[in-house]
This record gives C-alpha cells, structure tokens and sequence, in this order.
C-alpha cells in the first residue's frame, strides 16, 4: 500500500507541476494579447486625432476662404460705387 502511495503522490506531484507550467504560459500569452491590444487601441485613437485634427484643419481653411470671400465682395461693392 505504501508503494502504490508513494506512486500515487508522485504522479499528483508531477501533474501539478505541468499544469503551473502551463498556467505560466498561459500568463504570458495573456499579457502578450494585453500588450498588443493596448497597441491596437492606441493606434486607432492616434488614427482618430489625426483624423480629427485634419476635419479641424479643413473646416478652418473654409472659414478663412470664406472670411476672404465677405472681404473681396466687399472690395468689390466699394470699387463699383467709387467707379461708378
């Protein structure tokens, strides 16, 4: 009975020490997913500020040509009258 005690212990003893094995690599596959998962959001929110820094820049732009146009036909009316 001893033996098959020992026996019993033993292959219990070995089978624990692949399953903490395995939980390490499980950890290290987990932070691994984590760490390219941050990369992946990180990359899209700096996708997003360009992307939204750009709209900005557009829309700035037409409200400067926009400011250019009011100026030039304002221009224009005072050249008429003073041609006229």
């Amino acid at each position: 009975m001893n033996k098959t005690a020992i026996v019993t212990v033993a292959v219990l003893a070995l089978g624990l020490a692949a399953c903490n094995k395995n939980a390490d690599n499980n950890a290290a596959n987990e932070t691994v997913v984590e760490n390219n998962a941050d990369l992946d959001v990180n990359a899209a929110s700096n996708d997003a500020t360009a992307v939204a820094d750009d709209a900005l820049n557009a829309a700035s732009n037409s409200v400067e040509n926009a400011g250019n146009a009011v100026d030039n036909a304002g221009d224009a009316v005072a050249n008429a009258a003073t041609n006229s």
